[in-house]
């Protein structure tokens, strides 16, 4: 999912070029407060150029009183996938976004929770609280926040301030058939893509199924870590081969036990690779 500020229409209309699964247009910190109603003047361009070229639009609001009433009428016309809804802390937060895109979708025709809702877990507090909101009934994914995060905790943003809360998140994610997004590391290193490539796989392997950034250079990285390889697809149409030799309930395959387990995880891989 990448950033893109909905006060900088140079970057988002060619955003749909860069091979990001979505898009998320900004108007939350990559906006300052004096320049928020500019940019909220420009996020229901921004959404519908993006939509016409084909992407998947979401739009991150201000969770701020002040402010989200203001960002939701603008953002919410059709072409809108979500809201990525920030600092998220308690159910009333998402209850009440949720009343307000009632309304919204009212107002534009279309079906109630056509638009969904990422959650970005900021802060300890709101870990603690991740399964009292998980269920809610727009929700499309939970999300780490992971600098925002690791500032509540007063770390740096790194696997040890940030690993268990990624996992976490994955695992509230799964259990509910939704999201999981995030790294267990800061976002902001786009120059050592090295690096990033080894926190994005790290990332994968706890369980998240994809991740933000703020620059297109990392979408190539995340998209190889947090995708499925060749490789893997072959191992896995391997197995399912294996699979059909055997003649009880497990089979040898490369000097290893193959059980239904094993043959299961193969083919959801082919299958959110498209391929079953």
């Amino acid at each position: 999912m990448l950033f893109v500020p909905a006060a900088a229409p140079q970057r988002w209309a060619k955003a749909h070029t860069r091979g990001a699964d979505a898009i998320i247009v900004d108007l939350e910190d990559s906006t300052q407060p004096e320049a928020k109603a500019a940019a909220r003047a420009q996020a229901r361009e921004a959404v519908q150029t993006l939509h016409a070229n084909g992407a998947t639009v979401t739009v991150r609001v201000n969770n701020d009183p002040a402010h989200i009433e203001a960002d939701l009428e603008a953002a919410v016309v059709a072409g809108l996938t979500a809201i990525v809804m920030p600092k998220v802390e308690s159910v009333s937060e998402l209850d009440g976004l949720s009343a307000m895109l009632d309304a919204l979708e009212y107002e534009n025709r279309m079906e109630r929770y056509t638009i969904g809702v990422m959650a970005v877990i900021e802060s300890p507090r709101a870990l603690e609280r991740i399964t009292t909101y998980a269920d809610r009934p727009r929700l499309i994914g939970l999300s780490l926040g992971s600098e925002d995060f690791a500032l509540s905790l007063g770390r740096q943003p790194a696997p040890l301030s940030l690993g268990l809360a990624a996992q976490t998140i994955a695992y509230a994610a799964s259990a509910r058939g939704i999201m999981g997004i995030g790294m267990a590391t800061g976002i902001a290193n786009f120059t050592d893509l090295d690096a990033f490539a080894a926190e994005a796989r790290r990332s994968h392997a706890m369980g998240l199924t994809g991740a933000m950034c703020i620059h297109p250079n990392q979408i190539a990285v995340l998209n190889q870590c947090f995708g499925v390889s060749d490789e893997a697809v072959a191992e896995a149409r391997a197995i399912l081969m294996a699979w059909e030799t055997r003649l009880d309930g497990v089979v040898s395959y490369k000097g290893a036990m193959i059980d239904q387990p094993v043959v299961e995880r193969a083919r959801r891989l082919l299958k959110s690779a498209g391929l079953a």
